[in-house]
């Protein structure tokens, strides 16, 4: 392998030091979240069981014609309320915010407000 972009080793450090720190539980999972350049993820999971119980991206069938005018922030914020309704019906309600190493801002935090305001608590 050749030189790799200083920029994503950083995020993976600080994933690592984030990830020492927190762990999802079936009560309490761990919603995380997966940024690229033009799309988002968020996946809910229990690390005990080592499963994802959920997850929502504004590429999925349910929500790609909905977002397709939508800007990037706007995609970001409908991804974190569907995901809330998920949780919802899997009898979700508090959950463990995973930044993936990201800074807490822009589509993060887009993401995270959305679900807040679809009625998860973290």
């Amino acid at each position: 392998m050749g030189k790799t972009n200083p920029k994503l080793q950083a995020r993976l450090r600080r994933k690592r030091r984030i990830r020492a720190t927190i762990s999802g539980t079936a009560e309490r999972p761990r919603l995380t979240v997966f940024r690229s350049s033009k799309h988002i993820y968020a996946q809910i999971i229990d690390d005990l069981a080592g499963h994802t119980l959920a997850a929502v991206s504004d590429n999925s069938p349910q929500l790609r014609d909905e977002v397709k005018s939508m800007k990037k922030k706007e995609r970001a914020a409908r991804v974190g309320q569907m995901i809330a309704e998920r949780c919802k019906e899997l009898g979700i309600s508090s959950v463990v915010f995973d930044r993936n190493g990201y800074i807490y801002h822009g589509r993060v935090q887009a993401l995270a407000e959305g679900a807040r305001e679809g009625g998860l608590q973290f």
